[in-house]
C-alpha cells in the first residue's frame, strides 16, 4: 500500500516505506497500545546512521508519522498522510474496513484501491503473510 500510494501521490518513498517497516516494531500487544508509535519514533532514532541515511527534515516527518499513526489524524505533510494511509489501509488484519472519509489521500479513498487493500489486508489475517 506504502509504495502505491507515495507513487500516486508523489511522496518521499524512502520515508513511507521505513514507516512501513518501523510503525508497529514497538508494539507491546496487538490490542490497545497508545504509546506504540512514539516507542518507534525513538527505535527510529536509534536506527538513524546505522541502519539508515535521512536529513533531518525527512527524520521530522519520520518522527511524526510514527508518533501520530494511530490518532486518527488527516493533516500534515503529504509524506505523512501516505504514512498514515498506508497503515490505514492494512485495518482488515484486525477486522476492520477502512472508512473512505478516515483517509487522507486521494489515492487511499479509491474505491479500486480500498477494495484490493481490503482484501489483501484480509488475506494477510487468514494465513499470516500476502
Amino acid at each position: 500500500n506504502g509504495r502505491l500510494l507515495a507513487d500516486a501521490e508523489s511522496a518521499n518513498i524512502k520515508i513511507v516505506e521505513l514507516f512501513c517497516l518501523l510503525h508497529d516494531t514497538q508494539r507491546r500487544n496487538e490490542n490497545i497500545d497508545p504509546a506504540h508509535g512514539q516507542r518507534a519514533a525513538q527505535y527510529a532514532q536509534t536506527l538513524r546512521g546505522v541502519w539508515f541515511d535521512l536529513t533531518d527534515g525527512e527524520m521530522d516527518l519520520l518522527t511524526e508519522a510514527l508518533t501520530y499513526h494511530s490518532d486518527g489524524y488527516t493533516e500534515g505533510d503529504i509524506t505523512v498522510q501516505v504514512c498514515w494511509d498506508a497503515d490505514r489501509l492494512d485495518l482488515g488484519r484486525v477486522g476492520i474496513k477502512p472508512v473512505p472519509e478516515r483517509l487522507c489521500t486521494n489515492a487511499a479513498r479509491s474505491p479500486f484501491v480500498l477494495e484490493e487493500a481490503y482484501r489483501r489486508s484480509l488475506k494477510r489475517n487468514s494465513n499470516g503473510q500476502i
